[in-house]
């Protein structure tokens, strides 16, 4: 298996799924629906997505059936961006080389567009197809890890706890709960539900749960060293905003070179 060629093929069936599931741009009230178009289709790497297709894959499970829970996946990332841009969490301007999502449609819309997000996403796991492939228990508990991976005991408590601590010196155990939630928990569930939505065994959720525990570390401290050594041209944001929003980071708690090598183990 060629892995860049088999993401870029797996990005290509989530972007056509994306088009079709989405509401097109003129439809009213138009400007939720092209703040939305406009978020999701500003340039990300479907990471989320791709992982859900390829567990699902990696247990030979449908993947047509099983695209709107991708798709789910990718609204939700999506949304915590649109609300994690925001002037009241991190300000930032731009995002993937483009104005965010309130400085091209006013706060009001960006906050609307993230509910709105949210919302599709759990509408468009409403879509799948229950029957011979996937149970209605399958369904459900794929919605569940879903709903209980952004909540507080995910993606929101782990952007609470970073919220609270901006300005704070904080220690290792803080730093690794904030990244496992509000950046792991989402690749961890879409890495579950996948497999759920594929059949999986206990033994096997739990063996890939495992691995995208490491993937999710991985992800977030080589993010947290490129925001220190990235230009503003590779990141497509502002570089240095974990420093000026004064957030706990590994570099700054490790250094960058034992930052890295923390990276290389995971």
């Amino acid at each position: 298996m060629d892995f860049i060629s088999e993401f870029k093929e797996k990005t290509a069936r989530v972007n056509r799924a994306l088009e079709m599931l989405l509401p097109k741009a003129e439809v009213y009230p138009e400007v939720i629906h092209q703040a939305i178009r406009y978020s999701v289709f500003a340039g990300g790497k479907r990471i989320r997505p791709v992982l859900t297709l390829a567990a699902a894959e990696l247990l030979k499970g449908d993947l047509d059936l099983i695209m709107p829970a991708a798709c789910a996946l990718e609204l939700i990332h999506t949304y915590t961006l649109v609300h994690d841009d925001l002037p009241a969490m991190d300000n930032d301007d731009l995002r993937r080389g483009m104005p965010t999502c309130h400085i091209k449609f006013g706060e009001d819309m960006a906050i609307l567009a993230g509910d709105a997000l949210q919302s599709m996403a759990f509408e468009l796991l409403t879509k799948i197809e229950i029957g011979e492939n996937i149970s209605a228990e399958q369904l459900l508990l794929a919605i569940r890890e879903l709903a209980q991976a952004i909540g507080t005991k995910g993606v929101i408590g782990g952007q609470v706890v970073d919220t609270i601590s901006a300005a704070n010196i904080i220690d290792k155990k803080t730093l690794e709960y904030i990244h496992q939630n509000k950046t792991g928990a989402l690749i961890g569930v879409a890495v579950r539900i996948g497999a759920i939505l594929a059949c999986a065994g206990r033994e096997n959720i739990e063996r890939l749960d495992g691995y995208s525990k490491h993937l999710g570390m991985v992800f977030q401290i080589t993010d947290d060293i490129l925001d220190v050594t990235a230009s503003e041209k590779v990141l497509g944001k502002p570089s240095g905003s974990d420093i000026r929003n004064n957030k706990g980071t590994f570099p700054s708690l490790y250094g960058i070179d034992e930052a890295g090598k923390m990276a290389a183990e995971e």
